[in-house]
């Protein structure tokens, strides 16, 4: 190991603790069998990332995450559930059978996003130090040149929430 980097700082093993949870709940979410347990595992990844982005003192970004993701993704899609009368409990038709090949495939996305990453940020290293404005300089960023694309986002998701209202009534009757 280089000089500097071991032992870890607290803010390292927190960081890496948060990480594991990310990605241990994101595995829960594509194996559990359950529609409802794998949106709360989403719930729980989404907010191990959140913690990251806290730890990489990104506070804005943080909040951003939990503000939009889970708050408003996480609950769309639960609405969704319950409104399209999924089944909720056990389901088997939620296994396709492929897991060799998604496992295959998945592994090797996160091979070439690591070997990315590590290339690109080899050499870049800097001290986390609050307050140095990044976060105002994102916030001006997102409500003056941004607002367009996040409201035409609202207005898709909010067309995809009265989608599935429509497409879970029974007692709509077609007319003659």
């Amino acid at each position: 190991m280089s000089p500097g980097l071991w032992p870890p700082s607290a803010q390292e093993v927190v960081f890496l603790l948060l990480g594991v949870v990310a990605v241990g709940a994101a595995l829960l979410v594509v194996t559990t069998r359950q529609l409802v347990h794998a949106a709360l595992w989403l719930v729980a990844c989404f907010g191990a990332l959140a913690g990251c982005y806290l730890v990489l003192t990104a506070e804005f970004v943080a909040w951003v995450q939990v503000l939009i993701y889970v708050g408003a993704v996480v609950v769309l899609l639960l609405f969704g559930i319950m409104l399209t009368r999924a089944p909720i409990g056990r389901s088997a038709d939620l296994d396709s059978g492929n897991r060799v090949v998604a496992l295959v495939v998945a592994v090797a996305t996160a091979g070439v996003l690591v070997s990315v990453v590590v290339a690109g940020f080899r050499e870049a290293y800097a001290p986390l130090r609050p307050g140095d404005g990044a976060a105002q300089t994102m916030g001006g960023a997102i409500f003056r040149n941004w607002v367009l694309p996040f409201e035409a986002l609202s207005v898709l998701l909010l067309a995809a929430l009265i989608g599935a209202i429509v497409l879970s009534r029974t007692d709509i009757k077609a007319v003659e």
